[in-house]
């Protein structure tokens, strides 16, 4: 999986891994064994097979959320658009909880850390920016209990649960800041939280 890139759909000798080790893993026959305490072989397996289609189904992850965007012109709709593709094979009733569903109210905080670094163009280093068709002011701010903490501290939450309402309530505030990167403030919030113990 080291030094390949996934891109039209083949597998390319240089580059971060985006998908295209999973296909050489799927053609081979030897099993796969995963040892963690939630995420089992099985899990991997669909993981594997999800990107997989995904990716020949599209021309690239961007494409998953932007069409997602395009259908509910929102970042948790664009999340929901991705999760009903991911799982758009036969899976199993356990792999549903490796993706969080903010249609049942969840915070989705990786999955919109990952959209972040993605989406948003910054000058540290941190946020790789590499996707054109989603706009930086579309993006919602990733919400964990040090950042949820912080900003209720700050006055910038007031809802006590770590959910969607919370972390749409939070990226409301952020934006009127900041309407262009209401983001831009979560490291901060997650730094001051941490490091800082504000």
């Amino acid at each position: 999986m080291v030094n390949s890139r996934f891109t039209a759909n083949r597998c390319d000798g240089t580059g971060p891994d985006l998908g295209g080790a999973a296909i050489r893993v799927l053609s081979q026959s030897q099993p796969v064994y995963v040892v963690h305490r939630t995420f089992t072989g099985d899990d991997c397996l669909y993981f594997i097979s999800a990107l997989r289609k995904i990716y020949t189904d599209y021309p690239d992850m961007e494409s998953v959320f932007g069409e997602g965007m395009a259908k509910t012109g929102d970042m948790f709709g664009a999340i929901s658009h991705f999760r009903q593709v991911f799982f758009g094979e036969e899976h199993l009733r356990r792999t549903l909880k490796h993706i969080p569903n903010p249609e049942a109210g969840a915070a989705a905080k990786r999955l919109n850390m990952f959209l972040r670094w993605m989406v948003r163009k910054d000058d540290a280093g941190v946020d790789f920016g590499c996707w054109e068709s989603i706009a930086a002011e579309a993006l919602l701010c990733p919400l964990d209990v040090h950042s949820g903490r912080t900003a209720r501290k700050l006055g910038l939450l007031t809802r006590t649960q770590d959910d969607r309402r919370a972390v749409e309530e939070l990226t409301g505030s952020l934006r009127l800041l900041h309407p262009d990167d209401p983001v831009e403030y979560d490291f901060a919030l997650y730094g001051l939280g941490v490091f800082e113990k504000f």
